[in-house]
C-alpha cells in the first residue's frame, strides 16, 4: 500500500477517535493538515520518480560514455601503433635515401673519372697518330667512348684484307698507346660502302669483307703488337652503319673504314650498381 494511503487512514482513525470531543474548528484544521500532507507526499513521490528516472538515464549515458571511451581508446591505440610503424618506415626510408644518395655520388665520381680518362686517352691518341690524320685517320669521342676511325685506303689495298705497310705503321703507333692503357677495352669494327663486291674470290659480300678486315686488324694488334687478346673484340658491320648516306665517291670512301672503339673498363661502376 502506498505511503499516501497509509497516512490518510492513520489521520482518519485519529479523527474518529477524537471526534466526540473535537471541535469543528480543530476538525477543519486536521483536514487541512491532511490535505497538505497528501500534497507534499504526492510531490515527494513525483520527485522520487524523477530521481529514479534521472538515475536510470545517467546510468545509460554513463554506459554509453564508457563504450565511446573504450572505442576511442582502441582507435588511439591503433593510431599510436600505426604512427610507430610509420615512424619506423620513415626512418628506414630516410636511411635508404641517404645510402642511395651516397651511391649516386660514387657513380657520379666514377663517371667523372671515366670522362677524364676518355678525354686524356683521346689527347694521347691524337698526338701519337698526328702524322696519319692527313691520310684519313680521325679520333673523336662519342657516347663516352673514343673512336679511332681509319679509312680503308690507309690500311688496305683496294678489295684486300691484307694490311699494307702504311696501315701497319698507324696501328703500331696506336698499339704503343693502348699497351700503356690496360684498363681500356678495344672493339675493332669493319665497315664497307654499299657497292656489291666483284671478283674477290672467297669474299662473298660486304659482310665477309667487313668481318675479315676487322679480324686482320685484330690479329695484327694481338700477334704483332702484343695487345692482350682478352681486351679485343672483332665485328663486321657491313654497309649498314654509314657515316655519309650520299652516293658520291667521297661519301663511299668515308664509309669504307675500320673503327677502333676504345671503352674504359667500368668494373668499379658495375660492381657498385649491382650491390
Amino acid at each position: 500500500m502506498k505511503l499516501k494511503h497509509l497516512l490518510i487512514i492513520a489521520l482518519f482513525a485519529s479523527a474518529l477517535q477524537s471526534c466526540v470531543v473535537m471541535s469543528p474548528k480543530k476538525h477543519k484544521a486536521l483536514l487541512a493538515e491532511r490535505d497538505s500532507l497528501a500534497t507534499r507526499t504526492a510531490t515527494l513521490e513525483e520527485q522520487v520518480s524523477k530521481l529514479i528516472a534521472d538515475t536510470s538515464r545517467i546510468r545509460q549515458e554513463l554506459a554509453t560514455l564508457k563504450g565511446n571511451y573504450s572505442g576511442l581508446n582502441d582507435k588511439y591505440n591503433a593510431l599510436d601503433k600505426n604512427y610507430n610503424a610509420s615512424s619506423s618506415k620513415v626512418t628506414q626510408l630516410s636511411t635508404d635515401l641517404q645510402k642511395r644518395e651516397a651511391r649516386l655520388k660514387e657513380v657520379e665520381e666514377i663517371l667523372r673519372k671515366r670522362d677524364e680518362a676518355t678525354n686524356a686517352l683521346k689527347d694521347k691518341l691524337q698526338k701519337a697518330l698526328l702524322g696519319f690524320q692527313q691520310s684519313g685517320l680521325t679520333v673523336d669521342i662519342r657516347n663516352g667512348k673514343v673512336y679511332v676511325s681509319l679509312t680503308d685506303k690507309l690500311l688496305f689495298p683496294s678489295g684486300s684484307i691484307v694490311i699494307d705497310e702504311k696501315g701497319k705503321q698507324a696501328l703500331k703507333q696506336l698499339a704503343a698507346v693502348l699497351n700503356k692503357e690496360a684498363d681500356i677495352n678495344i672493339a675493332v669494327e669493319g665497315h664497307t660502302d654499299n657497292k656489291k663486291i666483284k671478283n674477290l674470290g672467297q669474299i662473298k659480300d660486304n659482310w665477309d669483307l667487313s668481318v675479315l678486315r676487322a679480324t686482320s686488324v685484330t690479329r695484327y694488334l694481338t700477334e704483332t703488337e702484343n695487345i692482350d687478346p682478352k681486351r679485343l673484340t672483332a665485328t663486321g658491320k657491313g654497309e649498314f652503319q654509314p657515316i655519309d648516306t650520299a652516293n658520291t665517291p667521297e661519301a663511299l670512301s668515308k664509309n669504307r673504314r675500320i673503327e677502333i672503339v676504345l671503352t674504359p673498363k667500368l668494373d668499379e661502376l658495375y660492381n657498385l650498381i649491382t650491390k
